[in-house]
């Protein structure tokens, strides 16, 4: 069932002004994945599109179907990135104006891009912590200078330019589709998509995928109506938004099945096995969906089962957070505050009496304190096995020393760490 305030005509018409434009990325296989899963795994690969997600899809349906006055006199924007490169490649492909507002926290590598595919037609400018913050700032510069915003998600075009994925992965597959995973942030990608899938095949379940520090979609869905979220964990940059759109909301509620939330430290997990295993480079909200396959494994075992990877910017600089946060989900990297004896030995004890023979220290910071016994340390330790977590923990109670388990603290844990 499609919901009133979009057609499958919508995104046939939007497919056709957009098929000299964007690249209807593969539909690919993945044998690693439909092994792990007992499934058969397709990987709708919008990180292969040409500004490297599906963005430029709805970006560029939106402001093409604006009035020529309108259109010529320019448009602004607001976005955490993706969104940003697709209005700034539009812009340039049409040779209007652009104003793109993003928040200060943006990866550079995406605002790099952005002032890439512009060009000299469109202009940055990076204001607030938070996706919402810029939207606010971007909707008021619309308003005084007159110009048309492109809505990242909210937006009957933008909602049936995203929805052309759905059109292709479902014309590609030659079976039936059992499961389409898609990302959520704002609700764009999935009320499209969700759209032309039940259209054409009420039988498929379209599940959103969104992460536990950013539910608002799921929240919303829970509680009969549209929640502002307060603080959210802004890591998985694409799909960080407090609060999801007024249309996307009414059309979620229609043609989406279930709503799962993924740990951050999960789909860094699955980054990271992404590029090591089928050398496929996913930012972390294109990863989502992927990640979310290991809570669905009874419902999916057997089926045909598509994700879509939603983008592949990835800021190489965040590679080394993205292990971190992976190797803490997994159980192999903990951080404590030790109270050592501040006598001569006591680290070599440690090293000797405490550390299993596979851990291996990763950071240590002690400063020792006059007229003190005893004076903190902060350790980190990586673990090679999970199950060698309780055995050090017994050790370190073995030998009388007090200490504090910051992993299992989320103030101390994001104060320190």
């Amino acid at each position: 069932m499609t919901a009133p305030s979009m057609k499958l005509e919508d995104i046939l018409v939007a497919s056709h002004l957009l098929k000299d434009v964007v690249h209807q990325t593969p539909l690919q296989k993945n044998f690693i994945l439909s092994e792990r899963y007992g499934c058969n795994v397709f990987l709708k690969r919008e990180d292969l599109q040409v500004v490297r997600s599906f963005k430029i899809r709805g970006a560029y349906n939106m402001i093409r179907s604006l009035p020529e006055d309108k259109l010529r006199k320019g448009v602004v924007c607001a976005s955490a990135g993706n969104h940003a490169q697709g209005v700034a490649y539009s812009c340039h492909a049409l040779q209007i104006p652009g104003k793109i507002f993003m928040p200060t926290t943006t990866p550079r590598q995406k605002i790099s891009q952005v002032k890439l595919f512009g060009g000299p037609f469109v202009e940055v400018v990076l204001i607030g912590d938070t996706f919402d913050d810029s939207l606010r700032e971007a909707l008021d510069y619309g308003e005084r200078e007159g110009l048309s915003f492109v809505h990242p998600f909210d937006h009957p075009k933008v909602i049936a330019g995203q929805g052309t994925v759905g059109l292709e992965l479902m014309n590609d597959m030659q079976g039936q589709v059992d499961y389409v995973f898609a990302g959520i942030g704002g609700g764009g990608l999935i009320a499209g998509m969700g759209t032309y899938i039940k259209g054409v095949s009420p039988s498929t379940r379209v599940i959103g995928v969104e992460t536990t520090g950013a539910p608002s979609m799921r929240q919303s869905v829970d509680s009969g109506e549209i929640v502002t979220l307060g603080e959210i964990d802004k890591f998985v940059d694409g799909t960080a938004v407090k609060r999801v759109g007024e249309l996307t909301y009414d059309i979620c509620r229609e043609v989406v099945d279930d709503i799962i939330v993924v740990p951050e430290g999960k789909v860094c997990t699955t980054i990271l096995e992404l590029y090591n295993e089928n050398a496929i480079v996913a930012e972390p909200a294109g990863a989502l969906t992927v990640a979310a396959l290991e809570f669905y494994r009874e419902e999916i075992a057997g089926k045909n089962v598509v994700c879509v990877i939603s983008g592949g910017n990835n800021d190489i600089d965040r590679m080394q957070e993205i292990k971190e946060r992976s190797l803490i989900y997994e159980g192999l990297k903990h951080y404590f505050i030790v109270n050592f004896p501040q006598r001569a030995g006591a680290l070599r004890e440690f090293l000797e009496y405490v550390l299993g023979p596979n851990d291996d220290i990763t950071r240590f910071e002690y400063t020792k304190k006059t007229s003190k016994e005893n004076g903190p340390a902060l350790v980190g330790i990586e673990l090679k096995h999970k199950d060698d977590y309780g055995p050090l923990i017994e050790r370190m109670e073995q030998r009388g020393l007090r200490f504090s388990e910051i992993n299992k603290d989320p103030n101390l844990f994001n104060l320190l760490i």
